[in-house]
C-alpha cells in the first residue's frame, strides 16, 4: 500500500516538475494548449446532444411530407453538427502547430539543461560506468519523454472533460451505466500499469547492453577506427558481437510484446462482456417503449464515445506512468551535485605566481578503490621554473595533473598555490591560471585559426597572436600551406576539410595551449606524436616558450626532460629521485639507468636507419 502511495507521489512529483519545465520553455504556447484542450474536450458531448435532437426531429417529421418547416427541423441540428465538426478540425490543425512549436522549444531547453549539467558535474563522474548509464538514460529521448508526458496529461484532462460530459448524458438512462463503463476498464488499467512497469525495468536493466550496441556501432562506422578494424580484420568479430547482443535484446522485446498483446486481449474480452450487457438492457427498454429511437441513437453514440474515451484515458494513464518513470532519469541526472565547488568565501587569485605549487602530505585514491594512488605525497614545483616529471606507466603522473586542475580533491593533505590551499580559490578562476596539453589531445573540427583561439576563447584576440602561438609550436608553416590558410576547415568530418598528421594535430594542440597565456603550463607527453626531427625543432624553442611561466612537463622522453631546471623521478606514487639532468646522471640511480638505456636504443635505431640508407 505504502509502495503504491510512494509511486503515485513520484508520478505527481514528475508531473509537477515536467509542467514547470515545459512552462519555463514555452509558457505562451502552454496557455494556448490548455485552452485548446478544454474546448476539444467539450465538443464530443455537444455533438452527441445534437445527434439526439436530429434523430428526435426526424421521428417527428417522418411521413409528414416535404415542407420548409420540416426541413428546418432537420437542417438546424445538421448545420450545428457541421460547425462542430469544422471547429474540431480547426483545433486539430492548431494542435499540430502548437505541439510542434512546443516540441522545438522544449527540446532546445532540455538539451541546454543536459549540456549545462554535463559541464557542471565533476570530471570524475565521466570515469565511471554508473554515471555514463545515468547520462545515457537522461539523454535517451528526454525532451520527447517530457513532451509525451505533458501530452498524455493534456489528453487525460481533455478526455476526462469529455467523459464527464458523456456521463452527464448517460446518467438519466441509469446511474449505473457510467459506473459500469469505468468498472469494465479496470482489468485493462491494471494490465497496462503492470506491463509498463515491466517495460521500464527492462529498459533500466539493459542500459549498459544498449550502450555496448552503440559502442560496437561506433567501432564499425567511425573513421578513427576504420584503419585498424580493416588491418586486423576486426569487422566480422565486432559485427558478430553486435548481432548477438541485438538478437538477445530483440527476443526480450518480443517476449514483452507478447505479454502485452495477451494481456490486452484478455482485458478487451472482459470489457466487451460488460458493455454487451449494457447494450442488451438499452435495447430492451426501447422495445418496451420506455425509450425513444433518439434515446437509443444517443445511447449508442455516447456508449461508443465513452468506450473510446475510456480506452484513450487508460492509454493516457499508462503513458503518464511509463513516461514519468523514464522522465525520472532526467530529473535524477539534473539533481547530481558536484563536489568540486567554490568555497563559501573564496580568496582572490594571485596576479603573479611568486612561490610556486606544493603538494603537502597528499593522499588520494580514486572513488570506489581501496588502494591509494598517492600516500602522504610531497612535491614542490617552484614558480618560474621548468619541472619535468618522469616515471613508468602507472606511477601517478597523470593523477598529479587531475589533482592540480582540481578535477579531484585529495582525500587528505593539501595542494597549495603560493602557500594557499587551492580549495580556497574559486574553481573556474583558478583553472584559468592553468593551460594544459593533455596526452589525448582533441582534434577540433573547425578552422585552423579557431582551433588555436579555443585556447582562450573568451579573451579578445587578433590574428597576430594566433600566428605567434602557431609559430611557437611549429605549426605555422603547415597552416600557411593549407588551401585557405588559417581559415581552412580541419578534419574530414565536414565538407572541404583538410586532414593533419598526428604530429601536426599535436603541434596545433600545443599552439592552443600556448595561446592561453596562463601562468602555469602543463604538458603531458607534448612530443609523443612527433618524429625525432620535429621534436628537435620544437625543443629548441621550448625554453623560450616557457619563460616567465611555471612549466610542468610529464614525459617519457629524456631528451625533453633534460631541458628542465628540475627533474623528479616518480615511481609507484612516490618521488624517488630529484635534481637536474647532470645531477641525476651523477647519482647513477633509476634516471641514469633509464637515460643510458634510452640513448642506447636511439643510437641503435639511428645505426639501422643509416645502414638501410
Amino acid at each position: 500500500m505504502f509502495r503504491k502511495l510512494r509511486g503515485a507521489n513520484t508520478i505527481l512529483s514528475h508531473l509537477h516538475k515536467t509542467f514547470s519545465l515545459v512552462w519555463a520553455a514555452s509558457h505562451y504556447w502552454t496557455v494556448a494548449w490548455m485552452i485548446m484542450l478544454l474546448v476539444q474536450g467539450l465538443l464530443p458531448a455537444i455533438s452527441i446532444t445534437l445527434t439526439r435532437q436530429l434523430v428526435n426531429n426526424l421521428v417527428v417529421v417522418a411521413g409528414g411530407g416535404f415542407s420548409w418547416e420540416s426541413l428546418q427541423k432537420i437542417l438546424m441540428p445538421i448545420g450545428l453538427m457541421a460547425s462542430i465538426l469544422l471547429l474540431g478540425e480547426f483545433f486539430n490543425a492548431c494542435a499540430e502547430w502548437i505541439r510542434t512549436a512546443q516540441s522545438e522549444l522544449v527540446n532546445d531547453y532540455i538539451s541546454g539543461l543536459i549540456h549545462k549539467q554535463s559541464l557542471t558535474v565533476d570530471y570524475g563522474f565521466y570515469e565511471y560506468s554508473e554515471f555514463n548509464d545515468k547520462l545515457n538514460r537522461a539523454r535517451e529521448g528526454a525532451s520527447g519523454r517530457s513532451l509525451a508526458l505533458l501530452e498524455s496529461t493534456g489528453s487525460l484532462l481533455q478526455n476526462s472533460v469529455t467523459l464527464f460530459a458523456v456521463a452527464a448524458i448517460l446518467i438519466p438512462y441509469g446511474f449505473w451505466l457510467p459506473l459500469l463503463l469505468v468498472i469494465s476498464a479496470f482489468p485493462a488499467f491494471y494490465i497496462l500499469m503492470y506491463l509498463n512497469k515491466v517495460q521500464y525495468n527492462w529498459s533500466q536493466r539493459t542500459t549498459t547492453a544498449r550502450r555496448w550496441l552503440g559502442y560496437y556501432d561506433w567501432l564499425l562506422t567511425n573513421n578513427s577506427t576504420a584503419a585498424e578494424v580493416r588491418l586486423f580484420d576486426f569487422g566480422d568479430y565486432f559485427q558478430s558481437s553486435y548481432k548477438k547482443l541485438r538478437q538477445q535484446l530483440r527476443q526480450e522485446q518480443l517476449r514483452l510484446l507478447r505479454q502485452q498483446t495477451l494481456g490486452r486481449f484478455a482485458a478487451t474480452i472482459i470489457a466487451l462482456a460488460m458493455l454487451g450487457f449494457a447494450v442488451f438492457w438499452m435495447g430492451r427498454q426501447v422495445l418496451l417503449g420506455v425509450l425513444t429511437l433518439g434515446d437509443l441513437a444517443v445511447f449508442l453514440q455516447a456508449l461508443g464515445e465513452a468506450q473510446g474515451v475510456i480506452k484513450t484515458l487508460l492509454g493516457n494513464l499508462g503513458q503518464i506512468y511509463r513516461n514519468s518513470l523514464f522522465i525520472g532519469n532526467l530529473f535524477e541526472f539534473l539533481q547530481i551535485q558536484p563536489k568540486i565547488v567554490d568555497p563559501p568565501n573564496p580568496l582572490p587569485i594571485p596576479s603573479i605566481l611568486t612561490q610556486g605549487i606544493e603538494f603537502r602530505q597528499v593522499t588520494f585514491r580514486y572513488p570506489g578503490t581501496e588502494e591509494p594512488v598517492l600516500d602522504n605525497f610531497n612535491l614542490v614545483l617552484p614558480a618560474g621554473k621548468i619541472v619535468a616529471i618522469v616515471g613508468d606507466n602507472g606511477a601517478g603522473k597523470s593523477t598529479l595533473i587531475k589533482l592540480l586542475c582540481r578535477f579531484y580533491d585529495p582525500d587528505s593533505g593539501s595542494i597549495e598555490l603560493d602557500g594557499t590551499n587551492i580549495r580556497e580559490f574559486p574553481v573556474n578562476k583558478f583553472r584559468r591560471l592553468i593551460t594544459v596539453l593533455f596526452q589525448s589531445h582533441i582534434p577540433y573540427y573547425t578552422t585552423a585559426g579557431e582551433n588555436i583561439a579555443l585556447g582562450d576563447i573568451w579573451a579578445a584576440s587578433n590574428q597576430a597572436e594566433i600566428e605567434a602561438a602557431a609559430q611557437a609550436s611549429g605549426i605555422h608553416d603547415k597552416i600557411l600551406r593549407l588551401p585557405q590558410g588559417y581559415n581552412t576547415m580541419l578534419g574530414k568530418l565536414f565538407p572541404e576539410g583538410a586532414e593533419l598528421s598526428g604530429g601536426q594535430w599535436q603541434r596545433l594542440a600545443l599552439a592552443r595551449a600556448f595561446f592561453r597565456r596562463a601562468q602555469i603550463i602543463i604538458l603531458d607527453e607534448p612530443t609523443s606524436a612527433m618524429d625525432p626531427w620535429a621534436e628537435h625543432d620544437w625543443l629548441e624553442r621550448f625554453r623560450t616558450l616557457a619563460s616567465d611561466r611555471t612549466a610542468i612537463v610529464i614525459t617519457h622522453r629524456f631528451t625533453l626532460a633534460m631541458q628542465a631546471d628540475i627533474i623528479h623521478v616518480m615511481r609507484a606514487g612516490e618521488i624517488v629521485e630529484s635534481g637536474s639532468h647532470d645531477e641525476l646522471l651523477g647519482l647513477g640511480g633509476f634516471y641514469a639507468k633509464s637515460w643510458f638505456e634510452q640513448m642506447q636504443m636511439t643510437s641503435e635505431s639511428s645505426s639501422v636507419e643509416s645502414g638501410v640508407v
